[in-house]
C-alpha cells in the first residue's frame, strides 16, 4: 500500500516510565479507513502506546505522523490538530457524573466547538439513537445507567464530532459476553458509517476478531506480529499462539507472588 494511503505512521517510538522501558521502537502504519486492533497482555505497553499516538503522553523518541504531520513534537498546535479530528471511547467510559447524558455526549460540541445548546443537544440525541439508546436516556445521569449503556453513551460521545480517527481503549472490559458483542457490532457499524480510521487496544480476542481489519500483537514494548484476524490462529509465533489460546505455559511468563 502506498505511503500516501496511511492515515497514521508510527516510527521508532520509545517511552520510558521511571526505570522501566515500556516502548522499545514501535513501527506501525494504519491506512485511511482501516481498523487496527493491538492485543497484548497487561503491562505490555498498549495503553502507553495509545496515549503517545493520541498525544496525551509525549514519547521519548520517535515519530507519530498523522496526515503528514509529526504530532510527537507535542506542541500545543499538534495537540489541537489531533484533538480536532479524533474521538475516543475510554476503558471506564469516563462520563461526567454531574452532567446529563446528552450533555456528556455533546461535551466537546458545547465546550470546544462552541455549538449552541440547541444544536448540540440535537446532535447528541442523533448519536444516542445511532448507538441504540432511546431519547429519554438523554435526560438521565450516568449513575442511572448500566455498564453496557454507559459504554454506548461513551461511543456516542466519541462519534459526536464526526471524527476522522477513533480510538478504543479496552471497549468491552467489564461487560458480559452478550453486551460485549453488542458494543463490538456498534463499533464496526459506526466506524464504517464515518469512514474513520480506528485503533483499538484490547486483550479480548472475541472483540479483536470482530472489529479488526488487522491485528497486531505488542509484547515487551515491541510489535511481534501483525496480520488478518483469520490468520492469527496460525501465526507460527509461539507468543501469539500462547496469548490467543490463553495458556499459562509458554514463552510469555507472568510474575506471581506467593504468600
Amino acid at each position: 500500500m502506498a505511503k500516501t494511503d496511511m492515515k497514521i505512521s508510527v516510527r521508532n517510538l520509545h517511552k520510558k516510565l521511571g526505570p522501566r522501558q515500556v516502548l522499545r521502537g514501535i513501527d506501525l502504519d494504519v491506512a485511511k479507513g482501516q481498523s487496527l486492533v493491538v492485543i497484548g497482555g497487561s503491562g505490555s505497553g498498549k495503553s502507553v502506546m495509545l496515549k503517545c499516538i493520541i498525544g496525551l503522553m509525549k514519547a521519548d523518541k520517535g515519530e507519530v505522523v498523522v496526515d503528514g504531520r509529526n504530532i510527537a513534537r507535542h506542541t500545543e498546535a499538534d495537540r489541537r490538530f489531533m484533538t480536532k479530528q479524533s474521538g475516543m471511547l475510554f476503558q471506564g467510559s469516563a462520563l461526567f457524573d454531574s452532567l446529563r447524558i446528552w450533555e456528556n455526549v455533546a461535551f466537546r460540541l458545547l465546550h470546544a466547538e462552541k455549538s449552541s445548546r440547541k444544536a448540540a443537544q440535537k446532535k447528541a440525541m442523533e448519536c444516542l439513537a445511532q448507538v441504540g439508546l432511546a431519547p429519554e436516556v438523554g435526560d438521565l445521569t450516568p449513575s442511572e445507567l448500566s455498564g453496557g449503556m454507559q459504554k454506548r453513551v461513551s461511543l456516542a460521545r466519541a462519534i459526536a464530532s464526526d471524527p476522522q480517527i477513533l480510538f478504543f481503549d479496552e471497549p468491552t472490559t467489564g461487560l458480559d459476553p452478550i453486551m460485549a458483542d453488542v458494543i463490538n457490532n456498534l463499533i464496526v457499524e459506526r466506524v464504517k458509517a464515518l469512514g474513520a480510521t480506528a485503533i483499538s487496544i484490547t486483550h479480548d480476542m472475541a472483540s479483536a476478531r470482530k472489529i479488526a481489519d488487522e491485528i497486531a500483537m505488542l509484547y515487551q514494548g515491541c510489535i511481534i506480529w501483525r496480520g488478518k484476524p483469520d490468520e492469527i490462529g496460525n501465526s507460527d509465533n509461539p507468543m501469539v499462539d500462547q496469548f490467543v489460546n490463553g495458556r499459562a505455559e509458554g514463552p510469555i511468563t507472568m510474575s506471581v507472588k506467593h504468600v
